[in-house]
């Protein structure tokens, strides 16, 4: 099993570990796109940085960021990610066997493990470099390089990210209240709470995912979950 989780916007800074090396993350066939991506974000200027990421001045100290993404420190991917549903996640208290099944989605990396190293960055899955989208600079790689694992895949990346990369047979899961609309605060808590819960588990199927204790779901299809809260 794998369970893709998304990205988040805020991440923690600094890190002990050692600069970007591409070659040791994870679905090693993404490497070119990565490099590609890598060096166009990392030779923008601070205020070119800004512009293409559409961000305000009081967020220059991340656009500065990536001008160290080569020479920077890294940590594990699952503790540079930071918010509400890391935070429900509780990465620091989760088994081993649940690293090993995590995964996050990334407009930088395209998708990387709980253990890959990574420095801090900013690039959103809606931004454009040089004119080009992230959905078309990732073209079909992502898609292929998740189907190759031959896993059970619960996708739960945000639908920005989920275009990156779709997998056909990944099984999604979509938060809504028992009126039937859908919860957008709360909906990476949740959605963090899931993942730390099945994480350590054996899940093989959609029925497995549905038997989860403490939630409650409704199939749509065969492949998409709907989570009620």
């Amino acid at each position: 099993m794998l369970i893709i989780l998304p990205p988040s916007e805020t991440k923690a800074f600094g890190g002990d570990g050692p600069t970007l090396n591409l070659a040791s993350l994870s679905f090693p066939s993404l490497q070119e796109n990565r490099e590609n991506i890598v060096d166009v974000l990392h030779n923008y200027d601070v205020d070119e940085a800004m512009k293409a990421l559409k961000i305000s001045e009081t967020l220059r100290p991340e656009a500065e960021e990536n001008t160290k993404l080569l020479t920077g420190p890294t940590m594990p991917a699952l503790y540079r990610y930071t918010g509400v549903l890391y935070d429900a996640l509780d990465a620091k208290t989760l088994s081993e066997k649940a690293w090993d099944q995590l995964a996050i989605g990334s407009a930088l990396f395209g998708v990387v493990r709980a253990r890959d190293m990574i420095p801090f960055y900013r690039l959103s899955g809606g931004t454009k470099l040089d004119d080009a989208t992230m959905k078309s600079r990732w073209g079909k790689s992502i898609t292929q390089a998740l189907e190759a694992e031959n896993d059970f895949i619960i996708d739960l990346r945000s639908g920005t990210y989920q275009t990156l990369g779709k997998v056909k047979d990944a099984v999604t899961v979509r938060v809504e209240n028992s009126e039937g609309k859908v919860i957008s605060h709360f909906n990476k808590f949740y959605k963090g709470q899931l993942a730390r819960e099945i994480a350590h588990k054996d899940i093989t199927s959609i029925d497995d995912i549905m038997d989860t204790p403490g939630f409650k779901f409704t199939e749509v299809n065969g492949k998409q979950l709907t989570m009620v809260v």
